[in-house]
């Protein structure tokens, strides 16, 4: 696989799914507000879990261990467990798809795409995605089950 294309899965594509997220609220939308804000603030608290998390149990990452160069754009050092990256991309990708299964699934499969990415790009070890992969569902149940936007009608 080439470089370019881990890098981007690595590094940007996180992005890309919020910018995507916007785009079907505001242009399309397919998306509601509700939605919207579900998985951002999924994906804020899946954040600072993450972070909290990262600071319990420092772990070092494969390009630590193993010499070689990490695919992405900007490296970090230490707290590689759990993968903040998947853990965000899974939080968004969980929200749309409880309410909406269609859009939701493609959120979902670029989510995995991030995880796999941070492995290919050489920052991550599987147990650390599969980790972001909890935080992140879990997370997006959470704030789902509360309702916590409904509150402000």
């Amino acid at each position: 696989m080439s470089n370019l294309i881990i890098i981007f899965l690595a590094s940007f594509l996180i992005w890309f799914m919020f910018v995507s997220l916007l785009v079907l609220w505001v242009i399309d939308g397919r998306i509601k507000k509700e939605q919207v804000l579900h998985a951002f603030l999924a994906s804020l608290i899946s954040y600072i879990v993450t972070l909290v998390i990262k600071g319990l149990l420092p772990a070092a990452r494969p390009f630590e261990l193993n010499g070689k160069q990490p695919l992405i754009v900007l490296v970090h050092t230490g707290g590689a467990f759990p993968s903040l990256h998947t853990a965000v991309a899974f939080a968004l990708a969980f929200s749309i798809w409880l309410h909406n299964k269609k859009i939701g699934t493609i959120f979902l499969i670029m989510a995995v795409f991030v995880g796999l990415g941070r492995i290919w790009g050489n920052v991550h070890f599987l147990a650390d995605i599969l980790g972001g992969i909890v935080i992140g569902i879990t997370t997006a149940y959470i704030i789902k089950r509360l309702h916590l936007f409904g509150l402000l009608k």
